[in-house]
């Protein structure tokens, strides 16, 4: 079978279905575009993807209000968003849900481990899928035309942490402990590249995973080797814990994460012991983004405190739509053609994409938890 007739077949096999790439119009002749949104919305890690969700919803609302027409005909976005859980298996299932709804786009996975496989399904209905938090390298390695992202990958962000581990914080020799998700896993392969080209020495490679809690085993083994620096590659729930207890344990090693633990919920999870506790975050700091201020006060007016990607998910919505307007048209071959060619000016900064879909030139900012806030300390570009 011919490898480009593949998103046809689908999209014909889904119509049989929903439709596929049917056109619904309400009562007032405005024709209804949807557009999925993904994110973890129940769980663990339901505070990150609410705020996905809440991004993109912020997006869709002012493009609605501003009054959106294609083809000389006025439409209506309509969100509809799916709860993954962070997990992989029910990526797939929704993924494939939304395609049998017949969405035009996706935004999201928020996870790496959901977006992946999330990703071929998308490919094979040859629906455009932006994330705006999926960070693993191999999400856009696949050589799949739908899939693209809005920050900077695992690659400039763990070359970003092993360099600073290394000559900033004085690290000779690191421990490295990952969740086994694909984003831990592959931000801890990165930055263990990086750290040891660097001049560091692992002193020993942990992993636990994305539902653990109890990481005592492992700081113990950790703390018997005197590292100078524990990395983790994962998410908040675990790293919060993880940093009461490698302070209960007397381990004296500096904790270095990535965006996984940046953001109010590790804080609050950590308590006092997240002071000192340096991470990362793809972009620049919300303050400094071209449009982070005004976003802030639109955002937080209706949704409360950003977490960390609304701006991100907010700004993959812009770059969809802007791409519809220059195609004139929501079909997405249509929009597939158009979005190579993004130079948007987003909250987050200028957005245009590389030739494997990744934001080009991005940049990944350094934080340390002060008095209880994450608090500045370089953005490397």
């Amino acid at each position: 079978m011919h490898f480009r007739l593949l998103p046809v077949l689908a999209c014909a096999l889904a119509g049989l279905l929903a439709g596929c790439g049917q056109k619904e119009a309400t009562t007032d002749g405005v024709e209804i575009v949807r557009i999925g949104s993904v994110a973890p919305l129940t769980g663990a890690q339901s505070h990150i993807g609410k705020d996905n969700d809440n991004g993109a919803r912020l997006a869709v609302d002012e493009i609605n209000a501003q009054g959106l027409t294609l083809a000389g005909k006025p439409v209506k976005l309509e969100l509809i968003s799916e709860d993954d859980a962070a997990d992989p298996k029910t990526a797939t299932n929704v993924a494939q849900k939304l395609v049998d709804q017949g969405v035009k786009a996706v935004i999201g996975h928020l996870n790496s481990g959901t977006t992946i496989p999330a990703s071929k399904i998308y490919h094979d209905a040859g629906i455009p899928q932006i994330s705006p938090s999926a960070t693993a390298t191999a999400y856009t390695a696949q050589g799949y035309n739908t899939a693209y992202r809005v920050m900077a990958n695992d690659a400039q962000q763990g070359k970003a942490l092993g360099q600073y581990a290394v000559q900033k914080l004085a690290a000779k020799t690191v421990a490295i402990i990952d969740d086994r998700t694909a984003y831990g896993q592959g931000l801890a392969d990165e930055f263990e590249k990086a750290a040891t080209a660097a001049g560091a020495t692992v002193a020993a490679r942990e992993y636990t995973s994305d539902k653990a809690t109890d990481f005592t085993a492992i700081l113990t083994s950790i703390k018997g080797k005197a590292p100078d620096l524990v990395f983790f590659g994962g998410m908040d729930p675990q790293g919060g814990p993880m940093a009461r207890q490698m302070k209960r344990l007397g381990l004296a090693a500096k904790l270095l994460g990535g965006d996984g633990l940046q953001n109010i919920n590790f804080i609050k999870l950590a308590g006092a012991d997240a002071e000192g506790v340096v991470a990362s975050s793809p972009g620049l700091p919300l303050d400094a983004m071209p449009g982070g201020a005004g976003f802030k006060q639109k955002f937080e007016a209706k949704y409360g405190p950003i977490q960390v990607y609304a701006p991100y998910a907010y700004d993959a919505v812009q770059v969809l739509v802007a791409a519809m307007r220059r195609a004139d048209s929501a079909e997405p071959a249509k929009v597939l053609a158009a979005l190579p060619k993004t130079d948007h000016a987003g909250v987050s900064g200028p957005l245009r994409f590389d030739a494997k879909g990744d934001t080009a030139g991005g940049a990944v900012t350094l934080y340390l938890v002060k008095d209880g806030a994450w608090t500045v300390l370089e953005t490397v570009k």
